[in-house]
């Protein structure tokens, strides 16, 4: 551990955590930003990671290079492997073995994202066409297992058994979460607590998981890794309640994505939940015929918009979503007051502020 960090101290005070979550909210809209900083910090260790991921993705079967650097080069934010690198700077650590595990983590979710775009039937990713769109649902599907597939190869070479038990069981709730919202779709009488069982699998999961691994490497004790994985799962939950609000309020250019998929396709979020349950019952014949019956106008999605604006359901889930960052904020007061500390705790409040 350097000489400047200082371990996790577990019950430190917690007092203004909330006020301190406000402040960084604040700063984020006056265009701080917090990404770009926190990129610019472990600099260094995201090149390092980056040239690990074009050097693991290559294959003698060409369209797997061709197809893999598609999707990396469509400019992602790479927030997942820049938590495992701040995590583990943030706790001192000084070597190199979380540059491989951020790579493993940028794997996945790579997968994860070829996968969900052949089962969404999306178009873009990223403002681009997305894999499946060019390159067909099969390769994307197969190139998705390669990608998962050198994910574990680098966690084996890494050799640690507790960082092999946290990437292999996100990778298992990811899945369970995929498939439980392919259970609750087109489903209004699913429960805020189903749909939150299923952010918390398909996107919270992994960010809970970058966040530990860091910590892992760095020989924190369990409190510390239990905080940093209690950040992650926290941090991403308010970016799934992030982005459900955008699918139906966000620029299309802005957002990367063709806006009210969500819609279309029948999901149930929470600016659904809310509007359903707060709407009349004439309005909730309304969300049974759109999103159940999957019969849909081409003014519907507007009417769903107008719905959700009635009744405060994606201010509501905006706010839910800043809940959920004080709590991630929160998280984080055992740790020293080093630069990785602010620049997380500032990137909690870039997630959330950028739906305004």
């Amino acid at each position: 551990m350097s000489a400047t960090a200082k371990p996790f101290v577990a019950g430190q005070a917690r007092d203004s955590v909330a006020g301190q979550a406000r402040e960084n909210a604040a700063a984020s809209r006056k265009g701080v930003d917090a990404l770009s900083a926190l990129t610019m910090l472990v600099r260094d260790d995201l090149e390092a990671c980056n040239r690990l991921i074009v050097e693991r993705m290559q294959s003698d079967v060409s369209l797997i290079p061709q197809l893999a650097a598609h999707i990396v080069a469509a400019g992602g934010k790479r927030l997942r492997p820049l938590l495992t690198l701040a995590a583990a700077r943030l706790c001192g650590y000084r070597g190199q073995r979380h540059v491989g595990l951020a790579a493993c983590v940028e794997f996945i979710h790579t997968a994860t994202l070829l996968h969900d775009d052949v089962v969404d039937e999306s178009a873009l990713r990223r403002g681009q066409a997305s894999a499946n769109a060019l390159f067909g649902n099969k390769a994307s599907v197969l190139v998705g297992d390669f990608l998962f597939s050198r994910a574990f190869e680098v966690m084996v070479e890494d050799g640690s058994l507790e960082v092999l038990r946290i990437l292999s069981s996100a990778s298992s709730t990811i899945a369970e979460g995929e498939v439980l919202q392919l259970i609750t779709q087109n489903d209004t009488t699913t429960t805020e607590a189903q749909y939150l069982k299923v952010i918390e699998g398909k996107t919270a999961a992994l960010f809970a998981a970058a966040t530990e691994v860091g910590a892992v490497v760095a020989d924190q004790p369990p409190a510390g890794q239990a905080a940093l994985r209690d950040f992650g799962m926290a941090l991403g939950v308010a970016f799934q309640l992030v982005d459900d609000a955008l699918d139906y309020s966000a620029d299309q250019q802005a957002l990367g994505k063709t806006v009210g998929d969500d819609f279309r396709e029948g999901k149930i979020t929470l600016p659904v939940l809310l509007a359903f349950a707060r709407g009349s019952d004439e309005e909730r014949i309304f969300w049974r015929r759109t999103l159940e019956e999957r019969e849909q106008a081409d003014s519907d999605l507007g009417q769903a918009l107008a719905l959700m604006r009635r009744h405060g359901a994606l201010d509501d889930t905006i706010e839910r979503a800043r809940l959920y960052g004080d709590h991630a904020i929160a998280a984080l007061a055992g740790f020293p007051d080093v630069a990785e500390k602010k620049a997380l705790a500032d990137v909690v409040a870039f997630c959330i502020e950028r739906a305004h």
